[in-house]
């Protein structure tokens, strides 16, 4: 049974499931209606989603292979693979997936960190007031059971980027937080910088 997270809550993903190998992460946001203008074509808004991965000794992040978006799709370990870019947002469920391997994940490697950018947000003049209904979901990959979503309902007028959550290790157990920490980073390389 997935469980409803609010802001800052966290939820332990492999109590009660210690097959558990593997997680889909899925992310999804939906474009708010326009505002017509005859003389304002506005563009799409391309969300992108990406993984962060922080190491366990400094607590931050390394390198920028460290981090996997589309232009990046695979952790050098190969336990952290995106599928691949969507470009509008267009559809219901989830418009980006990432996967995570748990067992593949280095032991140097405490936190993985998933956030939401968009693209050329500065230079199309967009932000996240500009979408609804975005989430989070973990989800079983084995089994496609979901075990945990996140909505982020708050109005996030102005920010051009967004922390949804984290997975990460503790106590030999892998949970998942629901962080919802909005940005004015405009795109992945300063998102990144944030971690550093």
């Amino acid at each position: 049974m997935s469980v409803n997270l609010s802001k800052g809550q966290k939820v332990n993903l492999t109590k009660g499931k210690a097959g558990l190998k593997t997680v889909i992460i899925g992310l999804g946001w939906d474009e708010a209606p326009k505002k017509f203008s005859l003389f304002n074509k506005q563009a799409d808004i391309d969300c992108d989603a990406s993984a962060i991965l922080i190491t366990e000794s400094t607590g931050k992040l390394a390198s920028p292979i460290d981090v996997v978006y589309y232009g990046q799709l695979q952790h050098r370990s190969g336990a952290v693979r995106h599928l691949g870019d969507n470009l509008t947002g267009a559809g219901d469920g989830d418009d980006e997936q990432i996967i995570v391997e748990l067992t593949k994940v280095p032991v140097d490697y405490s936190r993985i960190i998933f956030t939401v950018t968009i693209y050329q947000a500065v230079e199309r003049k967009q932000n996240f007031g500009m979408i609804k209904n975005a989430f989070i979901r973990v989800v079983d990959a084995d089994t496609g059971e979901e075990l945990c979503k996140y909505n982020l309902s708050e109005n996030y007028e102005g920010k051009t980027a967004m922390i949804f959550g984290e997975v990460y290790r503790y106590n030999g157990e892998w949970k998942f937080g629901a962080i919802g920490e909005p940005t004015n980073d405009n795109g992945i390389g300063d998102m990144a910088e944030r971690f550093r």
